[in-house]
């Protein structure tokens, strides 16, 4: 699963059937994706990584946190998913073995940005010379 905090809008923590859900469904879309199956031109040689996929209780609503590799023209990534976005979903219904498929939302995965950013605020000359001096 992902570093980020994953719970509801009622601030429950996931069950184990949206959980084992979410993960099938990233597996499913990540084969998909780097299959390169779709003539969508904002995809078209993109490597894509499906980071997780969070699902609704009701397993009707999946959202999709994706990055595109090298975290080049992300702005573009989004509008070109949410193109693709039945494709993808009827081939999910072909793969899984669901009642209804979710409807999927696509959203840039920020948790390397924020993670790479507290890193580099560790590392920083102030923070080590804090440290060094609540050491001695």
């Amino acid at each position: 699963m992902s570093r980020r905090a994953n719970k509801s809008r009622s601030g429950n923590a996931p069950s184990q059937r949206q959980l084992r859900v979410g993960e099938e469904i990233r597996h499913i879309l990540a084969d998909i994706l780097s299959r390169g199956e779709f003539r969508d031109p904002g995809l078209l040689d993109r490597t894509v990584t499906v980071t997780e996929v969070r699902i609704s209780p009701d397993l009707h609503n999946a959202t999709v946190f994706v990055v595109p590799l090298g975290g080049e023209d992300a702005d573009t990534l989004l509008p070109a998913l949410k193109r693709v976005a039945s494709y993808l979903r009827s081939n999910l219904a072909n793969r899984m073995q669901l009642r209804t498929v979710p409807q999927l939302s696509f959203e840039l995965d920020n948790s390397f940005d924020y993670a790479q950013r507290i890193d580099q605020l560790l590392h920083s000359p102030a923070v080590e010379r804090d440290l060094d001096d609540e050491t001695e």
